[in-house]
């Protein structure tokens, strides 16, 4: 992934918009990761996979329920 500073990305910023169509670029601030701009068709593609995600995990939590494989919140808390 490419980095760039917030000063280049501002100075660049037409540049910017158009490499993030290609690719995600990472931008740092003060020689820390800030934030990382990304086309939106990979952030709905993304939000799409997290979606996804959470949906099997639900189905997999009502099949263990209906299953009876739970465990007691508190015997769980207890055994960290």
């Amino acid at each position: 992934m490419h980095t760039l500073t917030a000063n280049d990305a501002k100075r660049n910023f037409g540049e910017l918009l158009l490499s993030a169509q290609r690719e995600p670029i990472k931008i740092s601030k003060n020689n820390k990761d800030a934030v990382v701009v990304m086309s939106i068709k990979d952030f709905e593609e993304l939000e799409a996979m997290k979606a996804d995600y959470i949906k099997h995990c639900f189905e997999s939590a009502k099949q263990d329920l209906a299953q009876g494989n739970v465990v007691d919140g508190e015997d769980f808390l207890n055994a960290l």
